[in-house]
């Protein structure tokens, strides 16, 4: 019964499939900002243990951040797809919001970096 189900409803899971590969693609994105920044400071001439700090949490911080997008996407995705099979519309109003803070926490680390070079 599943099978006839998705069948019926191709477009909706392959829009929910590319969706979903771009949540991963933003995740493995947020991971390398974490990483960049590390290695960019790190492999500088300057630094102290405050700037040391920074840098390293905002690569811990960064990886938190990609793993929980990770999680959270795969279960939106299975909840869209039961979503797509019951002809149930949920809007992804909380997962929205929350991407919103975790970008601008990323956002916010690094500019704070940025400014502790001076």
């Amino acid at each position: 019964m599943n099978e006839i189900n998705e069948s019926k409803y191709i477009q909706q899971h392959l829009a929910n499939e590319r969706t979903f590969l771009a949540w991963i693609r933003t995740a493995i994105a947020i991971i390398g900002i974490g990483f960049l920044t590390t290695s960019l400071h790190f492999n500088s001439l300057q630094g102290n243990p405050v700037q040391d700090r920074i840098a390293a949490g905002i690569s811990v911080i960064s990886i938190f951040i990609g793993f929980a997008i990770i999680i959270g996407s795969t279960i939106n995705y299975y909840r869209t797809r039961r979503h797509i099979n019951t002809q149930t519309f949920v809007s992804a109003d909380v997962f929205i919001k929350m991407m919103t803070i975790v970008a601008t926490i990323v956002l916010l680390l690094v500019t704070v970096y940025f400014f502790s070079l001076n």
